[in-house]
């Protein structure tokens, strides 16, 4: 094997990296030898922002100093503390403040929009999906199929990838659209393929629904944070993401939801309903009769979950200082293919590594899922000891997910070099 090490290169890419300083704005774990690890795993939780500290010790010391009256006095009032975090998530997916809210966690929203979304008929009643999605998607599917009274089995279709290869390609997601037609209730894909790294396409797959009569929607997951998004342009129906991965807000952290602002004025809808979500003009004379805010706030159930909340406010307000998801694309393209040509360099046949997520940058986020035909366990751990944090799935894929906030081309560097070792000394 030939290998040439970069160092040169590397540095020489992260002094011209305008995001390099923000770097500085996260804690890093150490690593085994007590250098800051190279950190991959950003699409399973991301690191903590420094700010985020002193964002909920703030909410702390509101509570210590004003106990309930928190809610209406304060730096930041709780009664509209949702509120503040509209905007930066409008621009995280590209949408407009009516269309977006921040509440609960994913899989929570996942179900409370498929109770609005997924209205089945006798005729019109299947779901697609993508097969092999995060396992909490599939688990929402099936139990909706059957609080409708319906077999799961009969209800979802999966798309599968052609025979030997790893993708989906979005023209047979579209032809699979238009065979099952007017019996498809409801499209809900992953933007990003948790596995695999696929970004699919999304406003594609949004037309081909809509053209034969179905809502779509989106786990964003491992897509907001991640890929630019413009939700709104694309005409996406119903959406939601969490915020611990590529946004950084904590374990469990907070969800968000977007609804399109056709259905902003539509209290017909069928929903499961919370006091939050009702009118705020009369929410307090606590009558009967529930009538949603216009938007996604309508979808609320519960007051804000104000601690998380915070620290996804910092994580937010660093995003949008970086330039937004256009600057942090721009680097994750450039880190992701850094890593790509260090991998493929190795000249390791396809029989002993081989790299499962697009080639092509538009089919893809900040991760490289790369199949190891042999030993990939052993591999994985061997990283780990060099202090290079990855993702292992079953059952033998190693995740590499190369952050734009905080990973350098240093750490990719660092990727390469371990592999090679690992590769030379089997």
């Amino acid at each position: 094997m030939t290998y040439t090490p970069a160092p040169l290169s590397a540095a020489q890419l992260d002094t011209n990296d305008p995001l390099a300083a923000f770097r500085q704005e996260f804690h890093i774990p150490p690593g085994p030898d007590g250098r800051p690890c190279a950190y991959f795993c950003g699409n399973s939780l991301g690191l903590q922002p420094k700010a985020a500290r002193a964002a909920v010790e703030q909410e702390f010391e509101a509570w210590e100093r004003l106990g309930v009256e928190g809610h209406f006095h304060g730096t930041s009032p709780w009664m509209h503390y949702h509120e503040t975090l509209a905007a930066a998530s409008a621009h995280l997916v590209g949408a407009r403040p009516l269309e977006v809210v921040v509440m609960n966690s994913l899989t929570v929203n996942l179900h409370l929009l498929l109770v609005s979304f997924y209205r089945p008929t006798a005729t019109r009643y299947k779901i697609l999906m993508e097969g092999g999605a995060f396992p909490s998607d599939q688990y929402a599917i099936e139990s909706q199929a059957r609080l409708h009274s319906l077999d799961p089995a009969d209800v979802i279709v999966e798309l599968l990838p052609r025979p030997g290869e790893h993708t989906l390609r979005t023209g047979d997601i579209e032809a699979t659209i238009q065979e099952l037609g007017d019996s498809l209730a409801t499209v809900l894909i992953g933007g990003v393929n948790y596995y695999t790294g696929q970004a699919f396409d999304m406003a594609a797959i949004t037309r081909a629904g809509h053209a034969v009569g179905a809502l779509v929607g989106f786990d964003l997951a491992h897509a907001a944070g991640n890929l630019e998004l413009n939700l709104h342009d694309w005409d996406v129906d119903f959406a939601c993401w969490c915020s611990y991965k590529y946004l950084n807000s904590g374990p469990g952290g907070t969800s968000g939801v977007f609804v399109h602002e056709r259905f902003a004025q539509r209290p017909d809808l069928v929903r499961l309903a919370g006091w939050w979500g009702h009118d705020p003009s009369d929410r307090f004379q606590m009558k009967k009769g529930f009538r949603p805010m216009p938007g996604a706030a309508g979808w609320q159930l519960s007051n804000a979950q104000i601690f998380p909340m915070a620290i996804h406010r910092a994580s937010l307000e660093i995003v949008e200082r970086a330039g937004g998801m256009a600057a942090l694309r721009r680097k994750s393209e450039q880190l992701t293919a850094y890593l790509e040509t260090l991998i493929r360099g190795l000249g390791l046949p396809t029989t002993q590594l081989e790299i499962i997520t697009p080639p092509d940058p538009a089919q893809r986020g900040c991760q490289l899922s790369v199949l190891v035909h042999q030993r990939g366990r052993e591999l994985f751990n061997f990283l780990a000891g060099r202090g290079i944090i990855a993702d292992w799935r079953e059952p033998n894929v190693i995740r590499l997910a190369p952050v734009p906030l905080y990973n350098s081309f240093e750490d990719v560097s660092r990727v390469g070099e371990a592999l090679a070792r690992f590769f030379t000394e089997e």
